[in-house]
């Protein structure tokens, strides 16, 4: 399905929790059919752990093809892997562009910046942040997929360390999509980090925010 005309992304912000400029920033995406408002209010739960960080939550650029509300990043009425892949490439300029200006808005090089993915987003943080020019921090994917690999016509530029967490009951996007992620990833030359959640659906629970708190802080260096 043909995207519309896409507009400049924007979405929900949260300042540092100490209420002093930022030293690290780190980017949010959603998954199909939610918008900014989804993550961002992970941001103050994390905010106890980074309290120097910003967070930002950009809301897709397209309107959800699929229900009558939310946006997505690309289309997924097809799951053909190609179709798939074609639609990331559309979007990634775009929320290239996103990244680029919130660094230049908090003054900070991408070495402090890291990127939160849940689902369709995680799909879009790790297609981007591996051909953006210069690395960024790290990767958290939350119950998403590797979509492409190092491909020969796209190939993989920056190698920041990802970690990864699914639920093993998850009804939406497979569990064996971590592993299958991991070992592309890892194969790609990427420091990658799995932690499979026992039970857990389509979703986010405690020791997956805990596992990637701990993961910003060392990887943000704050």
């Amino acid at each position: 399905m043909a995207q519309g005309q896409a507009t400049e992304l924007d979405g929900p912000r949260v300042g540092p929790a100490n209420g002093g400029a930022a030293d690290a920033l780190v980017v949010m995406l959603h998954g199909l059919g939610a918008d900014g408002n989804d993550l961002i209010g992970i941001a103050p739960v994390w905010g106890r752990d980074l309290p120097s960080v910003a967070f930002s939550s950009p809301n897709a650029p397209y309107p959800c093809d699929m229900a009558p509300f939310g946006r997505q990043w690309f289309s997924l009425q097809s799951r053909d892997p190609a179709d798939m892949l074609a639609g990331i490439r559309t979007a990634a300029p775009i929320l290239n562009a996103y990244l680029d200006a919130e660094l230049a808005r908090v003054g900070l090089g991408p070495d402090k910046l890291a990127l939160v993915g849940f689902s369709q987003g995680t799909m879009m943080s790790l297609y981007t942040a591996l051909r953006r020019p210069a690395p960024v921090a790290g990767i958290v994917g939350y119950s998403g997929a590797l979509i492409a690999g190092d491909l020969p016509d796209d190939p993989i530029t920056a190698k920041p360390p990802v970690v990864l967490v699914h639920g093993t009951a998850d009804e939406v996007v497979p569990f064996g999509a971590m592993e299958a992620a991991e070992i592309g990833l890892s194969g790609a030359g990427l420091a990658v980090e799995s932690v499979p959640r026992p039970g857990l659906g389509h979703g986010i629970d405690e020791v997956g925010l805990g596992v990637g708190a701990a993961f910003l802080r060392r990887v943000l260096g704050v």
